[in-house]
């Protein structure tokens, strides 16, 4: 029976989580399988993995084929390295201590790796936080500023409605001014009539 070491998907739509299966190559991808041999995460950076080394690593041991995916996954776990070593402990190269320095040797290395990664993206999300804060800063400042002006507006019409009642007021309550006394026309000198001349007498009419 040809087995593989494949990924079968799960999670939820998405957000794909993976298992890592030896199951029968002619079994379906999310079909059967023989035994989970750990999960894998794409999600997170770097990558999560959950791995039973020693099953991986005896599942290559006796023939079984990973795909490509899983065999960057266990390249990145060791566990091609650790099938290397023990291949060369086998053909007497070396030892199994040499075999198992060289690995944990190996293995700091990618923990340093992992570490400055995880320094790396430690530092970007706090730098990100802080371009928020400070963006968000902006933002409550040009708010703040545009309150201000508003309340700076309100108060400068309240004074000047507040001025211009005083004003009125003043005005209301000013005594008013009296009017001067009309000057009495002088009675106009009333001229002595002219006398009437005396009717001229009639001259008795001649008699005819």
């Amino acid at each position: 029976m040809a087995t593989k070491i494949r990924l079968q998907r799960g999670g939820h739509k998405g957000y794909a989580v993976y298992r890592i299966v030896a199951a029968d190559a002619r079994a379906p991808r999310d079909g059967r399988f023989i035994e989970k041999l750990g999960m894998y995460n794409p999600n997170t950076n770097p990558a999560t993995v959950m791995l039973n080394f020693d099953r991986a690593l005896y599942w290559l041991e006796v023939g079984a084929q990973p795909t490509d995916t899983v065999r960057n996954i266990l390249s990145r776990e060791g566990v091609l390295l650790m099938k290397h070593l023990r291949g060369g402990v086998k053909k007497g190269a070396f030892d199994e201590a040499a075999a198992q320095a060289k690995f944990d040797a190996w293995k700091a290395d990618k923990e340093k790796g992992l570490e400055t990664v995880r320094q790396g993206e430690q530092s970007a999300k706090k730098d990100l936080a802080a371009k928020k804060l400070e963006a968000e800063k902006k933002v409550n400042e040009a708010i703040a500023k545009k309150v201000a002006d508003k309340k700076a507006a309100a108060s400068m019409a309240e004074a000047e409605a507040e001025a211009a009642e005083a004003a009125e007021a003043a005005v209301e309550e000013a005594p008013a001014v009296e009017e001067a006394p009309a000057v009495e026309e002088a009675p106009a000198a009333e001229e002595p009539a002219a006398e009437e001349a005396p009717a001229a007498e009639e001259k008795p009419a001649e008699e005819a």
